[in-house]
């Protein structure tokens, strides 16, 4: 719990104090004309206030994976607490913010135009394939979960509301209006009420936890906690054995740092009506997810007398939304079940849909395609036709890709910042720290992982590290090149 306080604390001082830090590299124009008042077509460049926007923000980026993610990551330890806050504050938030920067200031470009802006037609054909294969894994991840879980829900058994192709055919129509239709018919009315339903949900689970929170260690009892039988529990979960480094990583990237949420900057890039709101929105938007991610993460930890193994049987027998289910029953009651039922079926939807959103948007700035309504029929259908065959594939495989091609984007997204950075003479350390960490994080998962080289540890953790070292090394000999920055 003291591990819980401190890192709430880092995320809001986060916020307070290097948040204006970073604002300040990035030149922010308050007075410039932003992409919604220059093209203001009622479609996608449409005025938000900006706490709908940051509403909106935080729930396209949350969804489900600030809840799932640090619930398996939880199996590390409190070791997952510190990546998280670590990775929020240093990398995540920056990661977001200059994802929105970049966005407006390039008239709510997507993010493979930016790349063909700052470096070359090359890198923006690399940009292109990494967004739409990871947005095509959300949206059909996020078609599958829900459907899952609304199948199997058991006051629909033995009735056609059992049935798990009804239910993603159900949820493909939704996402077919919900991409073809303009921001402010679904998404700017219905999301900000979902966005303030995670808050409430997520207050209500950290405010019942430090009620009752009673298998956490207390502190004066914390040395006989570790002389007795749970010392082995504390110092060595991961019931399975799996390697902290690059699996943690992976595991928890909502809350910590994810390349998806660069792929959502573009929709409400389109609709803020002055620069000065991409702080509060993005940067405001990541350091909540942060702190919703810590609080399932310590929930995780809490919610089981039998420790890591409780959490892994659960999660063995159900996976993580059986999980959510047991906590929000445990401390919420009939009113946990309900919500239980929102986190895991509505909350993923919401992100499946500006997923797909997301993708139409990328394909029209790539290939120059007018936004007529006949246009916006040719993408919807061909799109959501394939994201229905893929739903057919195992879901565990799908997930794999799912996280590493995240991890990708958000490592290919802190060096196009760097290069914005550089070009801007200001203090691009911000970046490309991140950005080395993210490469060598990367590089290792690609290594030792089973969809990727497969190599053993041995091997695959001292590339990532050597790369980033000659990362790194370059950054200093070009930084000395450059001569000035400014702080």
């Amino acid at each position: 719990m003291l591990i819980f306080f401190i890192c709430i604390t880092i995320l809001l001082l986060g916020y307070k104090f290097y948040s204006p830090f970073v604002e300040k590299q990035a030149a922010i124009d308050p007075t410039a004309m932003t992409p919604q008042t220059r093209f203001n077509e009622g479609v996608d460049y449409v005025a938000i206030h900006p706490f709908k926007a940051f509403l909106i923000q935080f729930l396209n980026i949350a969804g489900i994976g600030p809840i799932f993610g640090p619930i398996l990551g939880a199996l590390y330890g409190p070791v997952a607490l510190v990546w998280i806050v670590l990775g929020n504050v240093l990398g995540g938030a920056v990661h977001d913010y200059f994802s929105g920067v970049m966005s407006i200031k390039e008239d709510g470009k997507s993010l493979p135009e930016i790349a063909g802006h700052y470096y070359n037609v090359v890198f923006k054909g690399l940009m292109l394939i990494f967004t739409a294969m990871l947005l095509f894994f959300v949206g059909v991840v996020f078609i599958m979960s829900p459907a899952g879980l609304l199948s199997n829900l058991e006051s629909f058994k033995g009735t056609f509301l059992a049935n798990n192709t009804f239910w993603v055919l159900v949820i493909l129509t939704y996402y077919f209006l919900a991409t073809l239709l303009p921001i402010d018919k679904i998404i700017t009315k219905f999301y900000p009420i979902f966005g303030l339903l995670m808050i409430v949900m997520t207050s209500m689970i950290a405010i019942a936890l430090l009620i009752d929170a009673p298998h956490l260690p207390m502190v004066g009892d914390f040395w006989a906690y570790f002389e007795a039988d749970h010392s082995h529990d504390f110092l060595a979960p991961n019931p399975d054995g799996l390697p902290t480094w690059p699996l943690l990583f992976i595991t928890i990237t909502c809350g910590a740092i994810s390349g998806f949420h660069s792929t959502q900057a573009p929709i409400i890039a389109r609709c803020l009506t002055n620069e000065k709101y991409v702080r509060p929105v993005y940067y405001g938007a990541m350091m909540c997810e942060g702190i919703v991610a810590c609080v399932w993460a310590l929930a995780g930890i809490a919610a089981f007398p039998d420790g890591y193994a409780g959490l892994k049987a659960i999660l063995d027998q159900g996976g993580p939304g059986l999980v959510v289910s047991h906590i929000t029953n445990s401390y919420l009651g009939v009113f946990g079940g309900i919500m239980a039922i929102i986190a895991v079926a509505v909350f993923p939807i919401t992100s499946g849909d500006t997923a797909f959103r997301s993708l139409r948007l990328t394909l029209v700035d790539a290939f120059n395609i007018p936004q007529s309504v006949r246009n916006r029929l040719l993408l919807a259908v061909p799109i959501l036709t394939i994201a229905y065959f893929m739903t057919k594939l195992d879901f565990t495989l799908i997930w794999r890709y799912f996280a590493f091609s995240n991890m990708l984007l958000s490592t290919s997204v802190l060096w196009l910042a760097t290069k914005y950075l550089f070009d801007r003479g200001t203090f691009h350390w911000i970046t490309s720290i991140p950005a080395v960490i993210a490469t060598a994080v990367t590089l290792s998962y690609i290594m030792t992982a089973a969809i990727g080289f497969n190599l053993s540890s041995d091997w695959g953790k001292p590339i990532g590290a050597i790369v980033a070292v000659i990362g790194l090394i370059l950054l200093v000999w070009v930084n000395h090149k450059r001569k000035v920055y400014v702080i």
